[in-house]
């Protein structure tokens, strides 16, 4: 009996490299353009083959400057959105194992002791006895032999759904790594900035200075004190209000980093961290697949679809095996003496008849893969628009950058003019702090486009997949 027995586990064995009722799965078209925009907004329409794909420059590569990459580094380590993250993974790896080990049966030793009184109007002898029983056993308890691949399908499911969380956590350190890039940038901005208006500041106070002197003499007119008065309350703001912008900068980067970071590793100005490495767009759309929310948004779909073959195996029948083996007696002394063996065997199938949650179960599924569609093309719209502006970005700010000095290197001219004139009695004080408040927010709009320009380089490289490490 026990060559029977261990027949049909072998034949049952076999049965589970069986069919999966999981309908086949099809990647959904990409509801985007083939190629990147064109227009007079996108000038490198033809990728530059000496620069490589974002995807595959590993992000130490892409930010070359030592220092940012020292805080990088401290924040791949330190930041908590990122270790939670990498915790989600390792759950979704641990359910995934569950699922992998349910198609297994489960053995178990179980060990018994059974003693009753039968009192005597319930005896089939007439009279009272006790009734005393020892056993242990090795068995099987209630394994579902897999024949229409519902478990096979569930493992499938928490497969996808543990890739997905680990797109996740590869999304969240790309935007890690861009985060903290364009924060410590902006940091660079704003403390270069604060240099700008606090030197704007001493030079208005010594003008102010030098022209209550000649008021107190009756070389200046009130009206030209006030105005020079004026213009060092608007400098003294502007040096409060870039002194918070730093501050809050500085505490911004040190929540991402996950603790306080050291002096000697922020920066001073724009100028003195070095040039990000360029980086081609590829000719077509296809690098915005391999983007980790678009990856995941797809294994989510995957993982709907393999729940639809685990709704669809409810209909069938579903066949669960119990076997035990293993001694019993009446005396424990006797447990493991010859002709104590026993053995059971116990096969069921259940075959649904009617259940309407079933059916509904099933609408479910179904609507559910049609929901994980809509938001799998959704991602991939929202990567081509985020893509897209960026280019246009590219394609538009050295333009604007370039204008801007110009425009500086003009209201500079026009300052020193002015101050000429005014020095030789030819203008007003006037016509001196208009070319100063031209000049001094030509400078301040300079600052913050050589800023974006930078930061558009990191959001082109984080739109387009990058940030791998080495």
């Amino acid at each position: 009996m026990n060559r029977k027995i261990n027949l049909l586990l072998i034949v049952f064995t076999l049965f589970l490299g069986g069919c999966t009722l999981a309908p086949k799965y099809t990647r959904p078209e990409a509801p985007v353009p083939a190629e990147w925009p064109a227009g007079k907004a996108y000038k490198e329409k033809t990728a530059d083959a000496s620069a490589p794909a974002a995807a595959e420059l590993p992000w130490r590569d892409f930010i070359t400057d030592k220092k940012l990459q020292e805080v990088i580094e401290i924040a791949l380590k330190n930041n908590r959105d990122l270790r939670v993250a990498a915790l989600n993974v390792e759950q979704a790896r641990a359910l995934y194992g569950i699922g992998e080990v349910s198609i297994l049966p489960s053995v178990n030793a179980i060990g018994n002791w059974y003693k009753e009184r039968v009192p005597a109007d319930l005896s089939a002898t007439g009279s009272r006895h006790t009734t005393e029983k020892y056993s242990v056993n090795l068995g099987i308890t209630s394994w579902e032999i897999d024949f229409f691949g519902r478990i096979r399908s569930l493992k499938d499911k928490a497969l996808e759904e543990y890739l997905a969380s680990d797109q996740a956590r590869r999304g969240t350190q790309i935007m890690l790594i861009s985060t903290v890039a364009q924060t410590y940038l902006t940091l660079a901005a704003d403390k270069e900035a604060l240099q700008l208006v606090s030197s704007t500041l001493d030079a208005q106070d010594a003008a102010y200075n030098l022209i209550r002197k000649r008021y107190n003499v009756g070389m200046a007119s009130e009206l030209d004190l006030r105005r020079a008065q004026s213009q060092v309350d608007i400098a003294r703001g502007d040096v409060a209000r870039y002194t918070q912008l730093v501050a809050q900068d500085e505490n911004a980067l040190n929540l991402l980093v996950g603790s306080p970071i050291q002096e000697e590793l922020l920066p001073e100005h724009l100028a003195d961290i070095s040039a990000l490495k360029d980086i081609s767009p590829g000719l077509t759309s296809d690098p915005l697949l391999l983007r980790p929310d678009v990856l995941a948004a797809e294994h989510r779909l995957k993982a709907a679809n393999a729940n639809i073959g685990a709704a669809r195996a409810a209909f069938f029948p579903r066949i669960s095996l119990t076997t035990t083996i293993g001694t019993a007696s009446a005396d424990l002394s006797g447990l493991f003496k010859s002709g104590s063996g026993v053995w059971s065997f116990a096969p069921q199938i259940v075959m649904p008849i009617f259940d309407a949650r079933t059916w509904f179960a099933y609408d479910v599924s179904k609507i559910d893969k049609e929901i994980s569609i809509a938001q799998y093309e959704k991602s991939i719209q929202a990567a081509f628009r985020e893509v897209a502006d960026a280019l246009a970005a590219k394609g538009t700010i050295g333009e604007r950058v370039a204008a801007q000095q110009s425009l500086v290197d003009a209201f500079t001219e026009t300052y020193r003019l002015s101050q000429l004139r005014y020095n030789q009695g030819i203008d007003s004080y006037l016509s001196v702090l208009d070319a100063q408040r031209s000049l001094y927010g030509a400078q301040q709009g300079l600052i913050m486009l050589r800023l974006a320009e930078i930061n558009n380089i990191v959001t082109l490289y984080k739109t387009l997949g990058g940030g791998k490490e080495n």
